[in-house]
C-alpha cells in the first residue's frame, strides 16, 4: 500500500492461485477537496444545533398540548368518572376552562415560539389551574393528602 499526494495504491496476490491484482485510487475530478469536506462538517454541526432547537420546541409544544387536553378532561369529567369536575364550582370550572382555552389559542397561533416561550406559557396556565385545584386537594394539585384523609376517616368508621 502506497499513499502519497492523495493517491492510494493497493496490490494483492493470492498465495494459492498466484493471481495478482493492483488498484490505484487517485484524487481525480468529482471528489471533494479538504476545504469542501470541512465546510460540509461545519454545516452539519450547525444544522445539528438547529435540529435540537426544533426538537425541543416540538417536545415543549406537545407537552403543553397534552397538559391542556388532560386538564380539560379532568375539569369537564368524562363518562361516569367526574372526579375533579364534581369538586369544582361553576365559576372555578369557567376560570380553568378560560385559562385552558387561552393556552390552546396561544399554542395554536405560536408555531414558531421557542421551547422557553412555550414553557413560560404552560407555567402561566398551570399556575391558574393549580391555584384553583389546590383548594380542593389540600394544597397540592394531585397530592395524596386529600385521598389519605378520606382513607383515615373510612378506617375510623370500621
Amino acid at each position: 500500500m502506497n499513499k502519497s499526494h492523495g493517491i492510494l495504491s493497493v496490490s494483492a496476490e493470492g498465495k494459492g492461485t498466484g493471481k495478482y491484482e493492483k488498484i490505484r485510487i487517485g484524487n481525480s475530478e468529482g471528489r471533494l477537496s479538504e476545504e469542501q469536506m470541512e465546510k460540509m462538517i461545519t454545516e452539519a454541526i450547525s444544522e445539528q444545533f438547529e435540529d435540537r432547537k426544533v426538537k425541543d420546541r416540538v417536545d415543549a409544544k406537545n407537552a403543553f398540548d397534552d397538559y391542556l387536553h388532560f386538564m380539560r378532561l379532568a375539569v369537564e369529567g368524562s363518562g361516569e368518572d367526574q372526579g375533579l369536575s364534581q369538586k369544582l364550582g361553576s365559576e372555578e370550572k369557567d376560570n380553568i376552562l378560560d385559562a385552558l382555552k387561552d393556552g390552546q389559542s396561544w399554542n395554536d397561533s405560536s408555531p414558531e415560539a421557542d421551547a422557553e416561550q412555550v414553557e413560560e406559557k404552560r407555567e402561566e396556565v398551570e399556575a391558574i389551574c393549580a391555584h384553583i385545584i389546590s383548594k380542593h386537594y389540600g394544597g397540592g394539585c394531585g397530592g395524596g393528602k386529600a385521598g389519605g384523609g378520606e382513607e383515615e376517616a373510612h378506617d375510623d368508621e370500621l
